[in-house]
Order: structure tokens, then sequence, then C-alpha cells
């Protein structure tokens, strides 16, 4: 059996109701080892200290308050000061079913990895939009299934919001960059070139929250889109063509508009059949009409948010001698 003891390292900004919820749901956990959980006040106004000051006598909580610096900056901060020799990383905003740790325990005793990520998953008690986002967050027909998908079509990449780093591999990579969002594939892949592996562990999920409208989603998909060339700048070898896929989607989509106004229609009616593919798809795995239709609007804010922001950063990157740091100084935290 492997020596592991696990430390949870949660950033948090302003979200004390969050807060109250998720360590709800470590408190309920299904396992017979201790474990810590390192809180990060990552500049607050809003303190959590109540809220953490009542699981106390729940959960082995170490609780930290410091400057604002960013969500991969706080995360290097509680792992230098965690106790545990494997860290897993979460939002604020998830959910953790009961069988977590168990489950990452299993995987890790099967066959051990420095590195893994795990799916995230809609609660039944997320709102209709929220479930149409997580579909289109996790389809294979959106994302190509990156973000925890079995049939995924690319390697895995973890990912923040639900991640698991060895005490070894942070320290060998110096954890994550002050980039974001982004710095979770940038972490991924300076592990990868550090000769460590990373793995999906499928039933190691979570119920991530994802505090979004349409707007905000627009907005976060749309710095997905923009990051992906930095990324691809920085590790040239794990670019991919699939990345300009929203880019040709939402072009070819327009372009069919424009054809079928001229009356050839057949463009359009690919483009139907993919919505309608996206519409049976969300109905069968969400078993509700009204969030397999608000899929396919979010699929659409998803594409274009991410393609225009990919297509922008891109051509600024190519075509300016600049670093990306200058060129898009809101996608960066500077480090204190």
């Amino acid at each position: 059996m492997l020596d592991l003891s696990f430390s949870f390292i949660i950033p948090v900004y302003n979200r004390p109701d969050e807060v109250q919820e998720l360590l709800e749901s470590l408190s309920k956990q299904d396992f017979d080892r201790s474990f810590e959980v390192v809180i990060i006040e990552d500049g607050s106004t809003l303190s959590s200290a109540s809220v953490i000051e009542s699981f106390k006598e729940q959960l082995q909580i170490s609780y930290y308050e410091k400057d604002n610096t960013g969500p991969g900056d706080s995360r290097n901060y509680g792992m230098r000061h965690a106790k545990g020799n494997y860290f897993i990383v979460l939002d604020s905003d998830c959910i953790i079913p009961p069988q977590y740790l168990k489950e990452a325990t299993r995987e890790l005793e099967d066959e051990f990895v420095h590195c893994y990520g795990g799916p995230d998953a809609a609660h039944e008690s997320f709102s209709l939009v929220q479930k149409a986002i997580n579909y289109v967050m996790t389809s294979l027909f959106t994302t190509g299934g990156i973000r925890g998908n079995k049939k995924a079509l690319d390697k895995f990449q973890p990912r923040s919001f639900n991640m698991g780093i060895s005490k070894e591999a942070f320290e060998a990579t110096q954890g994550f960059g002050n980039i974001h969002p982004g710095e979770d594939p940038d972490l991924t892949f300076r592990i990868w070139k550090a000769g460590y592996t990373s793995r999906l562990f499928p039933e190691a999920f979570v119920y991530h929250k994802r505090r979004i409208d349409w707007s905000k989603f627009y907005k976060q998909v749309h710095k997905f889109g923009m990051v992906r060339p930095i990324l691809n700048k920085w590790h040239p070898g794990t670019a991919k063509l699939t990345y300009w896929f929203p880019t040709f989607f939402i072009l070819g989509l327009l372009f069919s508009i424009i054809l079928y106004a001229m009356a050839f229609s057949w463009p359009l009616w690919c483009y139907s059949i993919y919505f309608a593919l996206i519409f049976i798809d969300s109905l069968l795995k969400n078993r509700n009409l009204a969030i397999a239709l608000l899929s396919i609007f979010a699929t659409l804010i998803q594409f274009f948010g991410y393609g225009w922001g990919f297509l922008k950063s891109t051509f600024l990157l190519n075509f300016n001698t600049k670093p990306a740091e200058e060129l898009f100084p809101k996608l960066f935290f500077k480090k204190q």
C-alpha cells in the first residue's frame, strides 16, 4: 500500500457560501484515513474565516490569508504550506461526492501517477443553464471530451477544478504559472516535460457548479480561446489542428447563412444535422427537453467565444513582437 497523505488545496476569493458547501461535502467523505484541507484566502474582502471555524472539529483545516495574486499563485502557496505528500487541487465552486477519496486512492494504488484529473458532473441541484453549460464543456461533440470524457479525442489534460499532483511533481515544476485561465494545461505540459505522466480518474469526479450565466460563460470561453495560442507558442509540440475547430465552425456557419440567402441550402443543412446531434445527445444524457434546447445555445456561445478569442490571439501573437504578457495583461496575474 502506498504511503499517501492527501491535502486538498482550495484558493478562494470572496466566496464564503461556496466554502460552506464545499467543506460540508468534504466532511462527508467515506474515507478511513485523515486528510488535510488547505484554504487560501486570496485577498478576499468577504472572509471565509467564520465558515471555516465552524468546521474545525469535523475537518483538519489549515487556513491562510494573503494578498490577491490569482488562483495559480495561491495554489502554489497552499502546496508549499501543506502537510501531505499528494495534493488535490479544487475550485471553491465544487461539491465533492462521498466516494471521491476512495476512488482517487484506488486509482493511485492500481497504477500510480504523479498527476491526475477527474471529470466534472452536474449535480441535481444545478440550474438548467448550469446543466446545459456543463454538457457543452464536457461533451465529446463540443470539446472532444478533453475535460474528462473517457472517449476523449486527445491526450487528457487535467484541469485545476479537479486535479491531483504529487509533492514530488510540484517541487520539480514549481507549480502553476501566473497566466489565468490556462495555468492548468501549462502546468500539465511542464509536468510531462519533466518526465511525469498524467491520467484520467473517471470515477473521481466532482460536481462543478460553475458560478455562471450566459454573459460570464461567453467571457470565460473567450479567454480560453485567447490563452490557447499563447500555450501553443510556449509549448510548440502541444499545438493541435483541432484547436482551430471552433474558429472554422463559426466562420463556416456565417458563410453557410450567406450561401443560404443565395439559394445554396446544403451547407446550412449540415449544421442543422450537427445541432440535432447535440440536442439528441444532451436529451439522452440529461433527460430534459429544456436542457437539450439550451445546450444548442450554449454550443453557439462556446464556439463563438472561443473561436473569436483564438483567432484574435493567434493574429496578434504572430504579427507583433511584444510578449504575451504585454499584449494580454488581463490574462496574467502579477506575483508579489
